[in-house]
């Protein structure tokens, strides 16, 4: 092999060199997990049990229902296990996959390593401003009565909030953890059957989902079951139930700062080194995607884990956690103005409707079975048209169990029909998650109209390529925002007339409707993630096909699959966007009510003819412009560093593109490492600051002009224009992201000129000028968009 090395020998596939360098580095695992494996496998074992007993014992002590939610979760974890055995006793090929492989899986986990050690540096840092703030801070009425000072709320707060950011670390870690494994072994199993291939592909995927699903509900239950043992909750003299989920808001923006930077710094990672080795490797070489040749190649593919699986583990956990927190506070107080004997129904829905997430994604992921196929493209299904089917199944269940918590946890004597009216609107919510779905995927496949105009387009150059794609972003947020609007009027309507009214008469169902509308968007929240996670799964095996230069049948394969998980990363974003949306509305009445829990007054509008409380809209929206603008120009920034270390080696290094020479892969990825680590601050501090601040001063100004809550109004102001605009961008930079992508993908099926043709190189372009649109800026502001709601809900008595 040496030997043909120094020949630059170019023959046939077989006959290239597939030596690879080894990056191998000294393995790592967080620290949890290291001390776990050090323990005796029977102590760990009874230690297991010890937990699981003490869990089920506050469960008990808690309510039937929480015993129910944990008795889920843990059976959902033993599947996942299952799903774990079947994924890696699968063959990882020639020795020359699993060489690339281990570098892949090395490089991820040594960033992995040292970007949440910046993060939790970070969190240690917030955990103490936030207990400051709380140790001075006012409490409210209720709070005091139930015997909850200042310092026990600080000391809870903080806590939730460190919790909510190890379980979300632990979610992305768990993210990353399966798809560096599983990427060779899709590889793999290409060689033999495209089936095989997506099977792998979606299980991988499927532990990682129900291993995030499953700690977001298990980690909020716990919490919930604590906190309600410790202070004895519904005792005389002690704090009511409605009013217990206040204090799991920390766990939530732990989970939302760590998402935040996670993603920030996952995907400037990810775009950068995809850039670099495009505009290098493609446009200016001609070498093919995933080229051995190309010194960034490996950096490439470090960032598909780390951007795409990593950070989405951490995005879709804070997402599902924000949005149950919201979903129990709007229940509990509903609850309490409607004078529910046992309101633990309505604050405890949210969890079992997770809890069935779990059970209806687990069957939607088991139906997808490996069937016998001839591995050739033509003759074999269509791997979207499998996920969908999957997807199908998964939402007929979640539609025939989500009637069923419903009439089971909502049902109550004051309004007997109220559990209809609650269970259409979450038929609301699963119509909306469908239609989100399709609509992206409208805009993104190559099969329909958009895409193949947009790939048409780059046939008479690269600047009509670029009009085409913009074009096409603005396009896709008209149809969105039709159906975001229509959900929350429609499940706000349908819970206002469910029956439940206050003392007064009023109804009092609409907030929390729309909530429920919001749980029936996230009821297949696993099954979702799971399409999520087979893209980057199915990019990576295509790399490593690519540079172990297998045969292009082969190679075929692998490109039908990483078509599809363009598709999928782009619908799941457009349904991770939608859910936002619904979660900011959530998490911005709770908002309202705290405030006015604070204030002792009634804050259920905000006046934007203020012209104090209009400034806070205009600074909200410029928040969302400038924030993208730092994540984009990070990824720019960054990729320059990358083409300009590529161009090097190529220049320093002739024999690199002959096979004589070995690329310094390592080089690529020590540049986007701490680049990415680097460029990820100035936006993250932006997103946890600007609140905060224009929050406190206009509160002083209104101190000294006699408006005492011209501060929450202000910042109410700011978050509404920010949610607003933010969905807007978000929508606009993922579908333009995304169809500029699979245009490319299009064009290299062999349409209009194929490889390496003009058309080609403009679809490049496209793909590079999407690339920071649709993995950094666009991902990073949904989740932006919640933890300003987060934000706002914690630090609200510092407003006023």
């Amino acid at each position: 092999m040496d030997d043909d090395m120094e020949g630059g020998n170019l023959g046939p596939f077989q006959d290239r060199p597939r030596t690879f360098p080894s990056m191998k580095s000294k393995a790592y695992a967080p620290w949890i997990f290291r001390v776990l494996m050090r323990i005796n496998s029977r102590i760990l074992l009874l230690l297991l049990l010890v937990c699981f007993g003490a869990i089920f014992y506050i469960g008990a002590s808690t309510s039937p229902i929480i015993v129910f939610v944990f008795s889920v979760c843990i059976i959902s974890f033993f599947v996942s296990i299952y799903l774990t055995k079947w994924v890696l006793a699968k063959d990882e090929g020639p020795p020359e996959m699993s060489e690339i492989s281990d570098a892949i899986r090395d490089g991820a986990e040594g960033f992995f390593r040292t970007q949440y050690g910046t993060i939790s540096k970070m969190a240690l840092l917030l955990g103490l401003v936030i207990l400051g703030i709380y140790l001075f801070r006012t409490i409210t009425p209720q709070q005091e009565a139930s015997g909850l000072g200042r310092a026990t709320s600080a000391y809870i707060t903080v806590a939730a909030f460190l919790f909510g950011a190890l379980c979300s670390g632990v979610a992305g870690y768990v993210g990353m953890w399966v798809s560096v494994r599983a990427n060779v072994r899709v590889s793999s199993a290409a060689r033999r059957s495209a089936r095989e291939a997506l099977q792998i592909a979606v299980r991988a995927g499927g532990f990682s989902a129900l291993v995030v699903v499953g700690m977001a509900v298990m980690g909020v239950a716990i919490l919930y079951a604590i906190l309600y043992v410790w202070f004895r909750v519904d005792s005389t003299g002690t704090m009511k139930a409605t009013d217990l989920p206040l204090l799991l808001v920390g766990y939530g923006f732990g989970a939302s700062f760590v998402a935040l930077f996670a993603q920030l710094g996952g995907g400037i990672y990810t775009k950068a080194a995809d850039v670099g080795a495009d505009l290098v490797g493609k446009v200016e070489q001609g070498i093919p995607e995933d080229d051995p040749r190309n010194p960034a190649v490996i950096a490439d593919l470090v960032g598909d884990n780390v951007g795409d699986c990593a950070a989405r583990g951490a995005d879709l956990f804070e997402s599902i956690a924000a949005e149950i927190i919201s979903a129990m506070i709007l229940g509990g107080t509903m609850a309490q103005r409607c004078k529910i004997e046992d309101p633990s129904g309505f604050i405890l829905f949210p969890l079992v409707v997770h809890s069935f997430d779990l059970v209806v994604s687990s069957v939607g992921i088991f139906s997808i079975r490996n069937k016998r196929d001839s591995g050739v493209i033509g003759t074999i299904e269509d791997p979207m048209r499998t996920l969908e089917k999957g997807y199908s199944v998964t939402i007929f269940l979640a539609v025939l169990t989500f009637g069923l918590s419903t009439r089971w946890l909502l049902y109550t004597e004051q309004a007997p029909s109220a559990w209809l009216n609650f269970a259409l609107c979450g038929l609301v919510g699963i119509v909306t998650a469908y239609v989100f779905v399709w609509i992206s995927k409208y805009y993104t496949d190559y099969k329909y109209e958009p895409v193949r105009t947009l790939a048409l387009a780059s046939s008479t150059g690269h600047g009509t390529n670029i009009i085409a794609g913009v074009s096409l972003g603005l396009e896709s947020t008209a149809l969105p925002v039709l159906v975001i609007s229509l959900a929350i009027v429609s499940a706000f309507w349908l819970g206002r007339t469910s029956g439940l009214t206050d003392e007064a008469g009023n109804p009092t169902g609409g907030l929390f409707g729309t909530a429920v509308a919001t749980m029936g968007m996230l009821s297949t929240a696993a099954y979702v993630l799971t399409m999520d996670m087979f893209g980057p799964i199915a990019d990576n095996a295509g790399g490593i096909v690519e540079m172990s230069q297998q045969p292009e049948s082969v190679r075929e394969i692998t490109d039908v699959l990483d078509a599809v998980g363009n598709t999928t990363k782009a619908t799941t974003k457009g349904f991770a966007i939608g859910s936002a949306a619904l979660a900011s509305f959530l998490l911005f009445s709770a908002y309202m009510d705290e405030v006015a829990a604070f204030a002792q007054e009634s804050f259920k509008q905000v006046d934007i003819a203020i012209p104090e409380v209009f400034v806070g809209g205009l600074l909200g929206s410029m928040l969302i412009f400038l924030f993208s603008a730092w994540a984009c120009a990070a990824v720019g920034r960054t990729a320059q560093e990358v083409v300009n270390e590529v161009r090097r080696q190529f220049i320093e290094r002739p024999g690199i593109m002959d096979y004589k020479e070995k690329p310094d892969y390592g080089r690529c990825v020590s540049i986007v490492a701490s680049a990415s680590l680097r460029e990820m601050i100035k936006p993250g501090a932006l997103a946890i600051i600007s609140p905060t601040v224009v929050g406190f001063l206009f509160r002083i100004l209104g101190y000294y002009t006699g408006h005492p809550l011209l501060g929450a109004k202000v910042v109410a102001s700011m978050l509404m224009f920010a949610t607003v605009s933010g969905i807007l961008m978000a929508l606009f930079l993922n579908t333009a992201g995304g169809a500029w992508d699979n245009a490319k993908k299009y064009i290299e099926t062999g349409a209009l000129g194929g490889k390496g043709s003009d058309t080609h190189k403009a679809a490049v372009t496209g793909d590079t000028v999407g690339d920071p649109f649709k993995d950094t800026a666009g991902p990073s502001l949904h989740v932006l968009i919640k933890m300003l709601a987060t934000i706002t809900l914690v630090m609200a008595p510092i407003f006023l």
